[in-house]
Parts: C-alpha cells; structure tokens; sequence
C-alpha cells in the first residue's frame, strides 16, 4: 500500500471525494520560524484553526528564542498543546511578576526561559495532553489523553496522567533497542511501503529483513 503524500497538505479524503479538512501534515501546514515536524506527521482538529502553530503552541511568539522541533511519522491529536518556555516567568527574584514585558525598551531578549521542546519520531500525542517547556519525548512514545508532560520521556514509554509518569513500554528492553538501531523512520519512501505489512503486525523480525545495508 502506497504510504500518503507527506506533500499533501490535508492527507485524507472523505467516502465523498472531499478531503477532511481537520487533519494536515504539519510541515506543510506551519509556516513559523521556531517549529518545525518532520515528513508524515499529522495533527488533527474538530474545528481547523487558521493557524497551526498558533493553535498547537500558543505562546510561542514571533522573537521568541525556543523551538519545538517533532520527528517524522507523529500523530498529534485534538487539543493537544505544547506550553513552551516563552510562557514561564523568572522565580529567581522576590516576585514573578514579568515586570520587563510592559517596557518596551526593557522586553527585548527578556526570556526567563529559552529551553526547546523536542518530540521523536512515530510518537502518538493523545487527546488533550500538554507538553511543558523543555520536554523531550522518545521515539515510539505514547502520550496518553490528558496527560501533562516535562521532562525526558524514554523511547517507547507511554505515558499517562497528571504529572506524566511511565506507566508501562510499548515493548521489552531487547526489542526497543532493536527497534533504535533500525531507525526505520528514516528509511527510503519506498522500503517503509514495503514495511508497512511488518509495521502494523508488530513483526520485528520481518522489518529487519527489510533493513537497508
């Protein structure tokens, strides 16, 4: 089966040849200098906002010095938000207050908090979840809905609840490293097509006969 377009902004079409307008392929769909999502990543929304990356990472303002870079092969759904260090205060003095964002000669480069978000690849981001500033999530992660998330999430861990803690693995020690060592994310279009039977029936041995040299 031909994998979909990672060109195509809107990458589903309906029973009645229309496409589903709430489910795009984020690069195709952000247009902002400090977010980034690899090929095949798709966020999906009952309502399509205007705009993405406003609508996934509100305060991630133009001149803002963090980043949120996600991975290939990422399933973002509904209501999921990222909270990115644009939004923390200083707590290193007496009060929180942002006193220097109301001056404008004072707010410039005034970033308490720069640290960047960072996302893997084939990570699942269920309804609803929060990803706060400076969390970094492994490849293969689930993130399950309503979870809040900091921090480093192992590869492969899924997570759940609030705070965001390691409920279980998708898979044993063994097979996550076999899994890291194929990387089969960034294999060749036409090798993760022919994959796909492997991918989606879990065989770990199939897929690594199909690993390039």
């Amino acid at each position: 089966m031909p994998l979909p377009d990672p060109k195509k902004r809107n990458p589903i079409t309906l029973p009645d040849g229309s496409a589903h307008a709430g489910t795009v392929m984020l690069a195709e769909a952000i247009d902002h200098p400090n977010f980034s999502a690899g090929a095949f990543t798709y966020a999906s929304a009952f309502e399509p906002p205007s705009d993405w990356a406003m609508c996934l990472a509100p305060y991630l303002f133009a001149g803002s010095r963090e980043r949120v870079v996600i991975g290939k092969f990422c399933q973002i759904a509904e209501g999921v938000r990222f909270i990115t260090a644009s939004a923390n205060h200083a707590q290193d003095g007496l009060s929180c207050y942002p006193f220097p964002v109301f001056d404008h000669t004072q707010m410039t480069g005034f970033q308490p908090d720069t640290r960047d978000t960072i996302v893997g690849n084939d990570v699942w981001i269920g309804y609803g979840a929060m990803i706060l500033p400076g969390a970094r999530v492994g490849d293969g992660a689930i993130i399950g809905a309503g979870a809040v998330v900091r921090g480093s999430i192992p590869p492969y861990a899924i997570v759940t609840g609030n705070p965001g803690t390691v409920h279980s693995y998708r898979f044993s020690k063994p097979q996550i490293a076999r899994l890291l060592s194929l990387k089969w994310w960034d294999w060749p279009v036409d090798l993760i097509s022919r994959a796909e039977p492997a991918l989606l029936a879990g065989d770990l041995d199939m897929l690594e006969t199909l690993a390039p040299d």
